[in-house]
């Protein structure tokens, strides 16, 4: 489907005190976990989602999953036609009670929901509805959402299911249990057979710790950026074309504050990562800005380890700028002379927290954009 390959895209880490599943498929330029240029990033993520539109074209609706799916998802999804909606699931409150749950069994955390106010609507006007993650191991989640959905919407039982991913591992019986339900699979990587919980028990993991207080908490510097709303919905095109005339808004006063030759990380907050990609992507094309990296906050709680073969060398258990009551985690940071962060909500206690963490690593100056209410 693609030329890209497993040496490219599986980084193999250890989950941290989850005894579902002990191993993480870690993809080093998904942005998520590890830093990557955001070119990088979204190219891969477009040529998933031009692949699916040129076999697929009919498709309407494209539903990516949290966390780590949403940008692939987006991406993804503006390949389609303009008026291909695009809606993530979540695991953040909904404001609408019209919302369906789901599990995600091997997760970290496996309650999920996803906004079904305007979804029959949605559905009616498509032959296709694209499911896109970032790796399939088994199906099982895509399987409990589907069974979801059709006893909710009978009409989905009328339509051609896709699921996407960059890479998929599921095996030839789990396949057959997919096409059995309607649900068709594709994927940039077709990952073998193997036992992966063997291979990560070698590593010698410790937590990540929380970063120390600093003397004194540096000061954010707020940039206006309005973010959209995934997950209620969005014309995916729109969605991203949205975020570039935004991000290209703030090109001009970012010029005047950085110097164009300094390391900057743009960093996304959990299910919040698109915003940040294009940002970041739009330093690297139209900023004349030369070493721009970019990756999210997670959830996943992963084992840290020094190995030269292992993908996690350091990381920091952070609060969340959701919910200060949440932990969240960093990987892989390093001295940058700027970090933007592009968020759709900023707690205090997120965002000091992740300042303690850059202030280990000696980061210069610090910026919001977004932050919503």
């Amino acid at each position: 489907m693609s030329g890209y390959t497993a040496a490219e895209t599986l980084r193999l880490a250890r989950r941290a005190h989850n005894t579902r599943r002990t191993y993480l498929l870690v993809n080093p330029l998904q942005a998520k976990h590890l830093p990557v240029s955001p070119t990088k990033a979204l190219e891969m993520m477009w040529v998933l989602g031009n692949t699916l539109a040129a076999e697929f074209p009919d498709t309407k609706l494209v539903i990516g999953f949290a966390e780590t799916a949403t940008a692939i998802g987006a991406m993804a999804a503006s390949c389609f036609d303009d008026d291909c909606v695009y809606i993530h699931t979540t695991r953040e409150p909904l404001r609408s009670g019209r919302f369906l749950e789901f599990r995600e069994e091997h997760s970290h955390a496996v309650e999920q929901t996803l906004y079904c106010g305007e979804l029959e609507a949605w559905a009616e006007k498509t032959s296709t509805v694209m499911f896109i993650d970032d790796e399939i191991s088994t199906g099982k989640t895509i399987l409990n959402m589907v069974e979801q959905l059709r006893a909710r919407f009978p009409r989905l039982g009328e339509k051609r299911l896709v699921a996407a991913s960059i890479m998929n591992r599921v095996t030839e019986a789990d396949e057959a249990r997919l096409a059995a339900a309607g649900v068709i699979c594709r994927c940039l990587v077709k990952l073998p057979q193997t036992d992966y919980t063997q291979a990560v028990e070698r590593f010698p993991i410790t937590d990540a710790p929380e970063p120390p207080e600093p003397p004194e908490f540096p000061r954010w510097r707020r940039l206006p950026m309005v973010l959209c709303k995934p997950r209620e919905g969005v014309l995916a095109f729109d969605y991203l074309d949205v975020c570039r005339r935004r991000a290209e808004n703030l090109l001009p006063e970012l010029r005047e504050q950085l110097d164009p030759g300094g390391k900057i990380l743009v960093l996304g907050t959990e299910e919040c990562m698109l915003p940040a990609l294009v940002l970041g992507a739009v330093l690297e094309h139209q900023g004349g800005f030369s070493d721009v990296l970019c990756h999210a906050t997670t959830r996943s709680p992963i084992g840290v380890c020094n190995q030269p073969d292992y993908p996690v060398r350091e990381g920091w258990k952070l609060r969340s700028f959701y919910d200060p009551e949440r932990i969240t985690y960093l990987y892989n940071l390093e001295r940058y002379e700027a970090v933007i962060v592009v968020t759709d909500k900023a707690g205090e206690a997120g965002l000091q927290s992740l300042a303690a963490a850059l202030g280990v690593h000696g980061c210069g100056r610090y910026f919001l954009a977004g932050g919503g209410a």
